[in-house]
């Protein structure tokens, strides 16, 4: 048997899921309203890795958000990684794929922060 405080960790890790990694709205929940909310968050989070990292905003141009957004959905950010960070997370990402090149000399020190 669960406790209430294991069940409650379950429902806010499924609300989470449907909110930052396109997950299923979980059970009392309007999947609408949940898919405006996680798009309001994506949004804020794109601004914010832009103005983090204008190098990719401006490499990237129109391409940034939809390329941030499957980053995001494949990469949730939790508690537990700093904005800068994930910003430079996603640069490293990028760099992985192709999308822009790997930087040289100073400007690869965000590729290798853990």
């Amino acid at each position: 048997m669960t406790s209430p405080r294991e069940r409650l960790a379950g429902q806010q890790a499924e609300l989470l899921k449907a909110l930052l990694a396109d997950g299923d709205a979980p059970a009392g929940f309007d999947a609408d309203r949940l898919r405006i909310e996680a798009n309001v968050l994506r949004n804020k989070q794109s601004r914010l890795a832009a103005y983090l990292r204008p190098d990719l905003a401006e490499t990237l141009g129109d391409r940034f958000a939809a390329l941030f957004r499957e980053y995001g959905t494949a990469h949730p950010k939790t508690d537990a990684i700093r904005a800068r960070a994930y910003a430079d997370a996603f640069g490293g990402w990028l760099v992985e794929r192709g999308e822009v090149p790997k930087p040289k000399g100073r400007l690869a020190r965000w590729l290798h922060r853990g």
